[in-house]
C-alpha cells in the first residue's frame, strides 16, 4: 500500500516515519508538513519525498498516517477520506465532538478504512490482557492512573506542544485510559463526576454499561518520581493489573498499520476505528464540560 505521512513534529520523527519506512507491506511515498523545511529534512532521513502540496500527496497515495495536533488532524482526515485515502490517525481523534463526527461521516461516506493509534491497544501483552478481561463480565470497579511529568521535565520534546498546554492531561493521556477501560467495562453511560487536581491533573468517575464504575486520575504535571501508568480491575475473579511493557511506539505503530491494511483489504473494522475515536472524544468533552462549569 502506498502511504504518506502528514506531520513533521517530534512524534512524526520518532514514531511515524520509522514505522512507515520499516514496514515491509507499505511504500512510504512522501511527507507533507506545515513547515516545508522540516518536511524536507524528515523525508531525506527516511529516503522519501517531501511534498509542498497536501492534495498532491493525497493524490499519490492510497493511505495517510497523521501526526498532527488533533484539530488539524481532524480537518485533514476529512480531506484525506474524501480523496479516497485510508487513514491511520492519532489520539485524540479530535477535541470537539463536531470535528470527530465530521471525520466519522467522511470515512463512512468514502468507504475507506480508519484506525486510531491508542498505543496500549497495539502492544501484544496489554492487548491480550484487555481481551482476556473483556471476556469476564464480573467486574465491580476499576481504577486507572496515567501520570506524566511532561510539564515538569524540560527534556521532553512534547513539553512545548501548544495543544497539550491548552488541553492538558484530560485530552492527552485520557484517551489511553479510556482505550483500556471501555472494552473491558463497557461504554460509559455518563461521567458521574469530574474534579480538578494540582496543575493539569483531573479526576474522573465513570458509570459503565456493564454495571461497573471506574475512577481515572490523569496528569502531565506529576513529580517525575511519581509518574507512571496503571490500571487495576476488581470483581468476582479478584483483582488484576494491566501488565507493564517496555516496548516503544514504533513496533506498536507497525501493528496499527497492519490493522489498517487488514481493514482496507476487506477485513473487519478494527475496534479502534474512527467511530471508537469519536466515542472517546464524546466522553472527554462531557468531562471537560463538568470541569468548566
Amino acid at each position: 500500500m502506498r502511504i504518506g505521512l502528514l506531520g513533521t513534529g517530534p512524534w512524526a520523527d520518532m514514531a511515524h516515519a520509522p514505522a512507515l519506512a520499516g514496514h515491509e507491506d507499505l511504500d512510504f511515498v512522501g511527507v507533507w508538513g506545515r513547515r516545508p523545511d522540516a518536511a524536507k529534512e524528515l523525508a531525506e532521513r527516511h529516503g522519501t519525498r517531501a511534498y509542498d502540496d497536501v492534495d498532491a500527496l493525497l493524490a499519490d497515495v492510497e493511505a495517510v498516517a497523521v501526526a498532527l495536533p488533533p484539530a488539524v488532524q481532524a480537518d485533514l482526515a476529512v480531506r484525506a477520506a474524501r480523496a479516497g485515502c485510508h487513514v491511520l490517525l492519532d489520539k485524540p481523534l479530535a477535541t470537539t465532538v463536531e470535528q470527530g463526527r465530521a471525520v466519522v461521516e467522511a470515512v463512512r461516506t468514502a468507504g475507506v478504512a480508519s484506525v486510531v493509534f491508542f498505543t496500549t491497544r497495539f502492544q501484544p501483552e496489554t492487548e491480550a490482557w484487555i481481551s482476556e478481561q473483556a471476556a469476564d463480565d464480573g467486574w465491580f470497579t476499576a481504577r486507572a492512573h496515567w501520570l506524566g511529568a511532561l510539564f515538569g521535565d524540560g527534556d521532553s520534546p512534547f513539553a512545548a506542544s501548544p495543544w497539550r498546554r491548552e488541553k492538558g492531561a484530560l485530552w492527552d493521556v485520557g484517551p489511553h485510559a479510556l482505550s483500556v477501560l471501555l472494552p473491558v467495562l463497557g461504554d460509559a453511560r455518563r461521567v458521574a463526576a469530574a474534579a480538578p487536581g494540582p496543575g493539569d491533573t483531573v479526576h474522573l468517575v465513570l458509570d459503565h454499561t456493564g454495571g461497573a464504575s471506574s475512577t481515572l486520575t490523569l496528569s502531565l504535571t506529576a513529580p517525575p518520581a511519581a509518574a507512571g501508568t496503571g490500571v487495576e480491575l476488581r470483581g468476582r475473579a479478584g483483582a488484576t493489573l494491566l501488565p507493564e511493557t517496555a516496548e516503544g511506539p514504533v513496533p506498536a505503530l507497525r501493528r496499527a498499520a497492519d490493522a489498517l491494511l487488514s481493514a482496507a483489504g476487506g477485513g473487519r473494522p478494527h475496534p479502534c476505528d474512527a467511530a471508537f475515536g469519536l466515542r472517546v472524544t464524546e466522553i472527554l468533552a462531557e468531562a471537560e464540560g463538568l470541569l468548566t462549569h
